[in-house]
């Protein structure tokens, strides 16, 4: 008698821990469809491969819509604690880089080749060499320079004419009916001379002056700019707090994190879709063959009482 009444309690254990141990095994196994003798065995595959499809839609939409949605990573990536992150890391850049004594050129070349370098650096003085060549015939230079040559010439002039002419009246006048020509073909000579060699010669100021721009160390270039460097620190901030407002919906919405949750989970191997959900829950599924286990024991019992 007292055999039969550890016995049904101990049975029921037992098959309460397998049953419950085979459903958890049949949530992943078998990874394919079975037959014998052409009939499909039911149950086959397990309820997870099977519905692989399915579970991988429902998945990427509720973590796209519930925890990676527009609403959510803005209040995350612009938290209190994520600028204040991103203040710390940009002021330890620019510590860092008052200490830098690479040249500007050798510290851009980690972040682009040295044939990029050259490109930017070529397109840079082209386009700076065009704007001043342009501005430099908008302005009517040539006459500008040629009022102020004539000008002092016209002063320096004067006092030696005075000896030659016997009132200084008369030396105005003489002066004054030669100006007006003289700046003309002055201006003339000098707009023809900024057409057809300015270009060249701010090409080669300008080749000149960014080589020498580009081979001071770095820390020189940052004496003496604190000021500044907050402001380019505040401003970056700006510019983060911008993209992440404005660009962000876009951004997610052009990702498409659900679609890419989905494909991932279908083109996951089963084998490695079950040693990662056994690794994150293989506590709570121990527990819940344990808890079969244990209400199989209830049930045996139950039955030793009735």
């Amino acid at each position: 008698m007292m055999l039969s009444l550890l016995l049904r309690p101990l049975l029921g254990g037992v098959i309460g821990y397998i049953t419950n141990d085979i459903a958890i095994r049949m949530l992943f196994r078998p990874h394919t469809a079975k037959y014998v003798f052409g009939i499909h065995v039911p149950f086959t595959p397990g309820i997870i491969p099977k519905e692989r499809g399915r579970i991988a839609s429902a998945l990427g939409e509720s973590i796209c819509n519930n925890l990676l949605n527009p609403e959510v990573m803005e209040r995350s990536l612009l938290s209190e604690e994520m600028l204040e992150k991103l203040r710390l890391r940009i002021d330890q850049f620019f510590d860092d880089q008052r200490k830098n004594d690479e040249t500007l050129a050798e510290f851009l070349c980690h972040y682009m080749s040295v044939e990029d370098l050259s490109l930017i650096k070529s397109d840079v003085a082209a386009q700076l060499s065009e704007q001043i060549h342009q501005k430099m015939n908008d302005v009517d230079l040539g006459n500008k320079i040629s009022h102020i040559v004539i000008k002092k010439a016209v002063e320096k002039t004067k006092s030696g004419l005075i000896g030659f002419i016997r009132s200084k009246v008369h030396a105005d006048a003489w002066l004054d009916r030669i100006t007006e020509p003289a700046e003309k073909l002055l201006a003339k000579h000098v707009n023809e001379l900024i057409r057809d060699n300015s270009s060249t010669l701010v090409n080669d100021m300008l080749d000149g002056e960014i080589d020498k721009f580009l081979d001071q160390p770095v820390r020189k270039l940052l004496e003496g700019r604190e000021e500044k460097l907050i402001l380019a620190r505040d401003r970056i901030i700006d510019l983060y707090r911008s993209l992440i407002t404005e660009r962000l919906p876009r951004i997610l919405q052009t990702i498409n994190i659900s679609r890419i949750i989905e494909n991932r989970i279908n083109e996951m191997d089963m084998d490695e879709a079950e040693k990662i959900i056994h690794n994150v829950m293989d506590k709570e599924l121990k527990a819940v063959i344990w808890f079969g286990a244990l209400l199989g024991m209830i049930i045996g019992a139950l039955g030793c009482v009735g």
